[in-house]
């Protein structure tokens, strides 16, 4: 299973810890996580109660929350070498959450830009997976690509806390969450630039209501919700007043990039499928794997692997050393998102109708791929900024970095 990609690039190197370490995650997700999805994907009590026995293994075996800080009970490991894990963490949706990374962005955030408070109420119990948080930025009928147009209102209360009105959606897991960071307006009108703010709310909090689920492509785990006058303390804001953009734009970066990583674990999975597939099904002219198509489907996906990972590789390492790495992120999302729906569209495409109904995990991964080029940013954003990027080295004055 190292067809699509060298040991080094998929597993560190050889001998490495990271390398022995990522060969363990792998075991773990493949030999525990994966056979219990269709459970994890139809929630409830089962589901829980599977999650549940699924991070005590985690920890038992030394795997639980590596990429989070060792002094809040994480294993400590770099952003750099995470990625290399992260891959094979990632293959399934649910490997995250089963061993302990998934809260990385949010205790990223909140260790970076939350006060003391926060950082001494939180951060311990997000890495303990004891609390659950999600992320509200877009809003109905407003292009989630505009945050400008942002019209949830935080207003100042006499106590000098937050008082929190609006709507937002398309947010990931806001139904079993107990905090939700809220992007909304403390100054300005709706179009300005200015003003935006991030609010660390408690769903637990009075007027915090979940109004729909909202399935994408027919998958559970996106969620509308209203905030009717919700009152926040006020040393639950993130940052200064009129700080949002600037942490969601750090956010998102990372964010971005770690999809990219658990695209590729996927879209690796969705090659080995396929591959054993061509090599273990006959027809009456032989195996599949000898028909000069089937092979043409093998070539095209590995050759979207092999040129997709370094891409975001590249993204990890100008993270990892605090640069700007606008350009190479918004060249892994659209690389990564395309090529997962590519190898998946094979792979399916190798299985014949039986990639299309439940006893292959293709269907769910083809969704994960279709919906991955609108998540996050569309395709069209982030070529349009990596092209107005490039294009200003050509023109006059200094060229931007990035």
């Amino acid at each position: 299973m190292t067809d699509a990609g060298s040991t080094h690039e998929r597993w560190g190197q050889p001998g490495s810890p990271v390398a022995e370490l990522t060969r363990r995650v792998d075991r773990f997700v493949r030999g525990r996580v994966i056979g219990y999805e269709p459970v994890l994907d139809a929630g409830g009590p089962t589901a829980a109660a599977v999650l549940s026995e699924l991070r005590a293994a985690a920890r038992d075996e030394g795997l639980w929350a590596l990429p989070l800080p060792a002094e809040l009970g994480g294993g400590g490991l770099s952003f750099g070498d995470y990625a290399r894990l992260a891959e094979v963490e990632g293959a399934s949706d649910h490997g995250p959450a089963a061993l302990g990374s998934a809260p990385l962005l949010d205790v990223t955030m909140l260790a970076r830009h939350g006060g003391s408070r926060v950082r001494e109420e939180y951060l311990e119990p997000l890495v303990a997976g004891e609390v659950r948080t999600c992320y509200a930025m877009t809003e109905p009928d407003v292009p989630g690509t505009d945050p400008f147009l942002t019209s949830t209102r935080a207003e100042r209360t006499a106590d000098g806390g937050w008082r929190i009105t609006g709507r937002k959606w398309f947010t990931s897991g806001a139904a079993v969450a107990d905090l939700v960071t809220v992007m909304a307006r403390t100054g300005g009108e709706v179009g300005d630039r200015a003003g935006l703010s991030l609010l660390l709310v408690p769903t637990g909090s009075p007027g915090f209501r979940i109004v729909r689920e909202l399935p994408v492509l027919g998958a559970p785990g996106q969620f509308e919700m209203e905030l009717d006058r919700v009152r926040v303390p006020a040393d639950h804001l993130l940052g200064e007043p009129g700080g949002a953009l600037a942490i969601a734009a750090e956010r998102l970066a990372l964010g971005r990039t770690l999809r990219c990583l658990r695209w590729l674990g996927q879209a690796q999975r969705a090659f080995d499928l396929m591959c054993e597939r061509a090599a273990t099904r006959r027809g009456s002219g032989g195996p599949l794997a000898d028909h000069q198509l089937v092979q043409q489907h093998v070539f095209d996906a590995l050759l979207a692997l092999r040129t997709t990972r370094p891409l975001v590789h590249e993204a990890v390492d100008l993270i990892a050393a605090g640069q700007d790495a606008r350009t190479e992120v918004g060249l892994a999302k659209v690389a990564a998102a395309r090529m997962l729906q590519q190898v998946t569209d094979s792979a399916i495409q190798v299985h014949g109708a039986a990639g299309l109904g439940p006893d292959t995990p293709l269907p769910a991964l083809f969704r994960t791929g279709r919906a991955a080029r609108i998540l996050d940013g569309p395709d069209e954003l982030h070529v349009t900024a990596v092209a107005r990027r490039v294009l200003r080295r050509y023109g006059p004055g200094p060229a931007p970095r990035g």
